[in-house]
């Protein structure tokens, strides 16, 4: 069974991440252009945080930041991780436990406190159909 496979076989290890010190606008500007859904915050290698285009887009319009706002100010934290040696079973539940609404659809994958990659929701709906 596909839900069996280790996340390691079905993350992407290049992740694109961001400082805390980067400006909000930056941010967005960066996951648009990279049509990515999250960014993960990285400091010295160590997952800080994380910011979604859902969030920033909806604060962007409802103008809720200051031109200077950083992301440190708006990133979600701690984050829900997954460990690279975790069954794609356990990253569908771990997405669907920490979610108020449907699913979270980016986790990222931390061994020792490092990035080390990110699993989408698309990632594993390729993988079971």
């Amino acid at each position: 069974m596909m839900l069996n496979k280790k996340v390691s076989e079905i993350m992407t290890s290049e992740v694109l991440s961001i400082t805390s010190d980067v400006d909000v606008v930056f941010a967005f500007e960066k996951l648009m252009e990279n049509k990515i859904s999250s960014l993960p915050v990285v400091e010295n290698g160590e997952l800080i945080g994380i910011i979604t285009a859902t969030d920033v887009g909806h604060n962007l319009i409802l103008d809720k930041y200051e031109l200077g706002t950083s992301v440190k100010e708006i990133m979600i934290s701690p984050v829900v991780t997954v460990s690279p040696d975790s069954t794609i079973e356990e990253a569908v539940k771990i997405m669907k436990d920490n979610v108020s609404s449907g699913i979270l659809n980016q986790l990222p994958v931390v061994e020792d406190g490092k990035l080390v990659g990110i699993i989408s929701d698309g990632d594993i709906i390729q993988e079971i159909f």
